[in-house]
């Protein structure tokens, strides 16, 4: 439906509703049709998406010896010797 520049910037909303609705909206300077006003077609999804759960998998491996506490050697290899400096946490009791 043809509509005037006056009338496409009084009820823009309108127009962009009935653009949504799949309508055609023409705007006219006169009357010569200046513009069309339709709907974008939703973006498609990714054929793989971004991340995939689980994807890794039986791929990684490790033993339980990652989660052992680091030694007062390894502490000051990677960077963290201030640490050493004075108990922050106290030792674990044997049983």
């Amino acid at each position: 439906m043809p509509y005037t520049v006056h009338q496409a910037k009084t009820h823009l909303s309108r127009l962009l509703k009935e653009a949504e609705a799949g309508k055609e909206v023409v705007v006219m300077r006169g009357k010569k049709p200046v513009a069309k006003i339709v709907a974008i077609d939703p973006p498609a999804k990714p054929a793989v998406p971004f991340r995939l759960l689980g994807a890794y998998r039986g791929k990684i491996h490790f033993d339980d010896s990652v989660f052992d506490p680091l030694t007062d050697e390894e502490l000051a290899e990677y960077g963290f010797g201030d640490l050493l400096e004075g108990d922050l946490v106290p030792p674990p009791r044997k049983q």
